[in-house]
């Protein structure tokens, strides 16, 4: 028999984490041994499901400071977004506020939706990033009107993993009435206290970036005092999740986005201490080619890189590291389109930066690459 191959290393986690083990044998639980359905009120599966379902509930809602009452359970962030946004149409059109402000950096999930609105009769305002990649709050805060329905930031830029200043956005909404509505696809779980800003009313999870399963996220609503918002439902077709989003709940996927959820709070220092120290041997590795990072890496999270290389074509080089490691020249969710990233064109990089720009991103599992090869490699490109 011929030798198994050895993998390339995964530097694609901002495209999707491999399964925690603690949470695969969580998730197998649910479909081996506790299959119930949480809707079953007549028996004791039933019951077992429906706790199972309420104690993910708190154990997401305790990563943001949200309650039981606050999680809505979907299929992923990109649901989420669609319900944030799409789901207030209907009280913007009553109320008259058919304004919404959001960032010409956003993923696909917001832009998409928001040019629904558009369609629907909304005014969308695309606040422009910085050189660094980020969104000034001033701009944001100077952007909204009276009539401003909605203001949506991604917290964490899934192509630059540049960090957007929600805390100082949400500070500057104090006073306004607008709903806050935050994509934490990349951020949920990693970054705790930003989150937890009470002034922040709508949060977009997704499972499967935090060492969860694919096909399941939440939306956190927060109320605003006793009044919950008024999210109307994009399906319908049963009262589950408090008639917000019908269908059988997956038990199994649910549970084990609490436990991602539960534990990716509990060791948030540990993990980003293993990816800091991750980045340093990156950065230090990759030093002999002259990377040009993209974004201000003073406003980066830990475990996304975006880089360059001169004289090197992204394509190229992804395609000769093949075999050594699994990288991404930006969005797995739009790649395929081979056009230019709209979030760098947006920084305002073109030519060879945006050209050559590549995406590295890990996670606590994440084992260390062969760095020497990789830089081999590249160099051998530029013969």
């Amino acid at each position: 028999m011929s030798a198994t191959l050895p993998q390339p290393v995964y530097l694609d986690c901002a495209a999707t984490t491999p399964v925690d083990p603690r949470v695969r044998d969580e998730v197998v639980r649910y479909l081996d041994e506790e299959f119930g359905n949480a809707g079953s009120r007549t028996h004791a599966y039933g019951e077992r499901a429906r706790r199972a379902v309420e104690r993910a509930r708190d154990q997401v809602g305790a990563v943001v400071a949200a309650g039981r009452g606050e999680v809505f359970f979907t299929s992923g962030a990109t649901e989420s977004d669609n319900l944030a946004i799409l789901g207030l149409a209907e009280h913007g059109r009553t109320t008259g506020r058919r304004h919404i402000v959001s960032t010409a950096i956003e993923h696909p999930a917001v832009l998409e939706p928001l040019a629904e609105m558009e369609r629907r009769g909304f005014e969308v305002t695309l606040v422009p990033p910085t050189p660094g990649g980020w969104v000034d709050p001033a701009a944001v805060r100077e952007a909204v009107r009276d009539d401003t329905l909605l203001v949506s930031i991604m917290h964490v830029n899934n192509e630059t993993g540049v960090i957007q200043p929600v805390g100082e956005i949400a500070r500057l909404l104090a006073s306004h009435p607008a709903y806050l509505h935050i994509d934490a696809a990349q951020s949920f779980g990693k970054l705790i206290e930003p989150l937890r800003d009470p002034r922040i009313d709508l949060i977009s999870i997704s499972g499967h970036k935090i060492c969860a399963p694919k096909g399941v996220g939440a939306l956190v609503a927060r109320r605003r005092g006793t009044e919950r918002l008024p999210l109307k439902p994009l399906m319908l077709g049963g009262g589950q999740e408090r008639g917000l989003r019908p269908g059988t709940l997956a038990v199994h996927l649910i549970a084990g986005l609490g436990l991602a959820a539960e534990l990716g709070m509990a060791e948030a220092d540990e993990r980003a201490a293993k990816n800091e120290t991750f980045r340093r041997q990156a950065l230090a590795g990759l030093a002999p080619l002259g990377p040009v990072i993209t974004g201000d890496p003073e406003r980066t999270i830990a475990n996304i890189l975006n880089l360059s290389f001169p004289r090197v074509d992204a394509d190229e080089a992804m395609e000769a590291l093949a075999d050594v490691v699994a990288v991404s020249n930006g969005s797995a969710c739009t790649s395929q389109s081979q056009t230019c990233s709209h979030v760098l064109a947006a920084m305002g990089l073109a030519g060879p930066r945006a050209e050559g720009a590549m995406r590295l991103s890990w996670c606590h599992l994440t084992p260390e690459p062969d760095w020497g090869r990789v830089v081999q490699t590249i160099q051998n490109l530029r013969r």
